[in-house]
């Protein structure tokens, strides 16, 4: 289901789950916390970019049906930088 694993160095795999574990945690624990409230805002626009990057590289693959989920995933990430910009 995932070609394009085996198209990348393994080391950039691990680094964008890295990426998105810890941007799951930037976008918890902050309001959970009080603590750093801005790093919510970072964290879901990296989800964006991130998001905006993957959509890239499946057209690039030619994978243009893969790139409908990156659509719903880029809106909710917007969702998630006005929620931390008002929360």
């Amino acid at each position: 289901m995932m070609g394009w694993v085996d198209t990348v160095p393994m080391w950039a795999v691990r680094g964008i789950g890295a990426v998105e574990i810890l941007g799951v945690l930037g976008l918890v624990l902050p309001p959970l916390t009080g603590v750093a409230p801005a790093l919510a805002l970072v964290a879901a626009l990296g989800f964006a970019v991130l998001q905006v990057l993957a959509a890239g590289l499946h057209l690039s693959r030619g994978e243009v049906k893969e790139t409908g989920l990156n659509v719903p995933l880029i809106v909710l990430a917007g969702v998630a930088a006005w929620l931390a910009t008002v929360w």
